[in-house]
């Protein structure tokens, strides 16, 4: 897969140069878990673009999704959720060590400049607050304020519409 993407692809951080036809942008991605840390629950891709009006947008779209989940109209259901309250422990046992997915942008208008980069989440795992709320032998911490998915960020791929 790295050798393909060396040899046809753009890294994070490049530009995207499109061929004559002007087809819409290809991702590859792929995304493993650090090996201490929490599972994987999904890929997302965000994309902003400015329109013609020079007002800028973005958005995000759910490209992978650990499990049996499907993606269905941009949206998934969540993962679940594995964290334990009285010990601040969570398991690995929902999620996936890696997610691939190669990806095509279905709303790529080659008029308008736009960037792409990933989004990957982790499973839920316990907050700082949650080690901090037993440690003080509190009893009154909501689910809520007990856990949160972690986010890493790739770099962007920019095209550029009419490159100077």
């Amino acid at each position: 897969m790295a050798a393909i993407g060396y040899r046809k692809g753009v890294p994070m951080g490049g530009e995207l140069s499109q061929a004559p036809a002007q087809k819409s942008p290809t991702l590859m991605i792929f995304a493993h878990k650090d090996p201490v840390g929490a599972n994987l629950d999904r890929l997302q891709v965000i994309k902003g673009w400015v329109d013609a009006q020079h007002r800028s947008h973005e958005k995000v779209f759910n490209v992978a999704a650990s499990g049996d989940r499907v993606i269905s109209q941009n949206r998934v259901t969540p993962v679940g959720n594995t964290v334990d309250v009285k010990t601040a422990g969570y398991s690995n046992t929902i999620g996936a060590e890696q997610l691939v997915v190669v990806w095509r942008d279905p709303e790529f208008d080659p008029s308008l400049d736009a960037f792409y980069y990933v989004r990957v989440l982790e499973i839920p795992t316990p907050r700082h607050t949650l080690f901090d709320a037993l440690a003080r032998s509190e009893t009154d911490t909501t689910p809520e304020q007990s856990f949160l998915q972690e986010r890493a960020y790739g770099s962007p791929v920019w095209y550029q519409a009419n490159p100077k």
